[in-house]
């Protein structure tokens, strides 16, 4: 299957590694991720092998080389053609991904997406946060750090990724109501998949907004690459950065207070949940309220919409930043 991948997508995708081939009737499972190489879905690839090889399933995840649907699409082309039981998607625009994600369906393929609640096409969804919470407890963050006053930014990954922006929503309605004092600047930008255009969007709003004291970014490269621009301008503890990152990639900025913190999920565990559900559905085994699923725990399925939300949210700051990248997050 690597292979194969590899031949078709080599100008535009990364193939992660793959875990052990097993017997052709375990059923293959391919997970198509945001974009490929950066510590986020390393983690959540290592997540990936560590679980197929637990549960004797063969699982590969593919990363594009940039955050295209283009690219997502074409991969899950791929792997429709290839006649695999599962795939697995984190989009990164949800409607583009609809008729691709319906075509698998249509192929009697079982389709995961993540990062992605309420996803047509999808046989369900899974998320280790809520919306609302991890929206709000970015904004209350930003918050605190801010002192409850003055002007900030907003980075998502995607204009058109329907979680991301569901956060910005929860975030900027939290500070909306709790502290007045607080105005967005401009429009959301699409840039936190990329640390140097984060990075560069992050010095022109600097430039543009002088009274700017905030940047709350979606999306684990946006964090970094404005937590950069502040060094940079050498704004640390006068201009704050909250957002959800990896622990190994942010620790230095963390340390030095370039980027205040913020919450994440385990990505990696992530990963294994992926391989678990593809691994429980593969067998005909339906999701039921109250059960308790591995690396999800208890759930209550949201049946009408196809999710399963639940909130183990992390903190990333000072204390915790140590002991995550520890863990390789």
């Amino acid at each position: 299957m690597k292979k194969l991948l590899a031949a078709a997508f080599a100008a535009s995708l990364t193939i992660a590694s793959a875990a052990p081939s097993f017997a052709e009737d375990t059923g293959k499972v391919g997970v198509v991720v945001k974009i490929g190489g950066i510590p986020w879905f390393n983690a959540m690839n290592a997540g990936i092998d560590e679980q197929a090889e637990k549960l004797g399933v063969d699982a590969t995840m593919i990363g594009p080389t940039s955050a295209d649907p283009a690219l997502q699409v074409r991969a899950i082309e791929d792997l429709i053609a290839q006649g695999v039981k599962v795939i697995g998607v984190v989009p990164n625009d949800a409607k583009v991904l609809e008729p691709v994600l319906q075509k698998a369906q249509d192929n009697n393929i079982i389709v995961l997406t993540h990062e992605s609640p309420s996803q047509k096409g999808a046989t369900w969804d899974f998320e280790l946060a809520s919306a609302q919470g991890f929206g709000e407890a970015h904004g209350k963050l930003l918050a605190e750090k801010m002192g409850g006053k003055g002007e900030y930014a907003v980075f998502v990954g995607s204009l058109t990724g329907p979680l991301h922006n569901a956060w910005a929503d929860a975030a900027i309605e939290y500070i909306t109501e709790n502290y007045p004092d607080m105005k967005v600047v401009g429009d959301r930008y699409g840039v936190a998949e990329d640390v140097d255009k984060s990075r560069s969007t992050a010095l022109d709003l600097m430039s543009a907004h002088p009274d700017l004291k905030g940047f709350m970014a979606f999306g684990s490269q946006g964090p970094i690459g404005a937590g950069r621009a502040i060094q940079e301008r050498r704004m640390i503890g006068n201009v704050f950065v909250v957002g959800p990152s990896s622990p190994g990639q942010s620790r230095r900025l963390i340390k030095s207070g370039a980027l205040a913190g913020g919450f994440m999920w385990n990505p990696k565990q992530a990963g294994e949940v992926f391989v678990t559900l593809a691994d429980k559905l593969m067998k005909g085994e339906k999701i039921e309220d109250g059960e308790t699923i591995e690396g999800l725990g208890v759930v209550h399925p949201d049946f009408e919409n196809r999710n399963i939300i639940v909130d183990q949210l992390v903190a990333i700051n000072k204390s915790t930043v140590d002991k995550l990248a520890a863990m390789g997050l």
